[in-house]
């Protein structure tokens, strides 16, 4: 990661916050800003490979600059950073493109762990919101198979989709299904191009839709 804007409005978080992605993104050039005004700006300037956005800022919501990177830098990496955890902030982020949702309220260290898997190719999702997910589209009617595009998944893909949709790391998924990460790496790009998802939540509501929650 070589470029990353960071935007969030309360500085003490932004200091904190910004010593962790240093911790690990060592090389990264970080760009700060407080307000969607400026953090929309910026990211007509400065080609951006990751950034972290808060929602709730002073003049918007950060919904918008994560609109904005997936239509003028759709290879940067969104990630939502907040406190929100509810389907109001949820599910408008994560379809306007938010590559992941990260809760400030977890364990700096898990936060870390969160940030790391990004560079593994993984989305990071906190554990809650990856149920809440699953919650709210376990919670709807389960369309007719009539009604769904068709979607050829081999069973070894179905299996790995299932545990990305629950939320195992891909080392995790490589043990339960012996194969090594890069190998269940390889699987996730498949599934997501055939699925045409780009995150882990998106994974999931794909899981859901396709009947593998029984």
């Amino acid at each position: 990661m070589k470029n990353i804007l960071l935007l969030e409005d309360l500085p003490e978080i932004r200091v904190w916050l910004r010593k962790l992605v240093l911790q690990v993104f060592p090389a990264a050039q970080i760009s700060e800003s407080a307000r969607v005004h400026d953090a929309l700006s910026l990211v007509s300037a400065v080609k951006f490979d990751l950034a972290l956005i808060d929602l709730g800022l002073p003049d918007g919501s950060g919904v918008d600059v994560v609109t904005k990177l997936r239509d003028v830098q759709p290879e940067a990496q969104s990630v939502v950073v907040t406190i929100h955890d509810d389907d109001e902030h949820l599910f408008p982020a994560l379809q306007a493109g938010a590559f992941g949702y990260i809760l400030k309220e977890q364990p700096r260290e898990l936060i870390t762990e969160q940030l790391q898997r990004i560079s593994q190719g993984e989305p990071p999702l906190s554990p809650s919101i990856a149920r809440r997910v699953m919650a709210y589209f376990s919670a709807k009617a389960k369309p007719q198979a009539s009604t769904l595009p068709h979607v050829s998944l081999t069973e070894r893909e179905s299996e790995v989709l299932l545990r990305v949709a629950k939320g195992y790391t891909l080392p995790e998924i490589g043990v339960q299904l012996g194969l090594s990460r890069h190998t269940i790496a390889d699987y996730v790009k498949q599934i997501y191009r055939k699925l045409n998802v780009s995150s882990r939540a998106e994974a999931a509501l794909e899981a859901q839709r396709l009947g593998l929650f029984r």
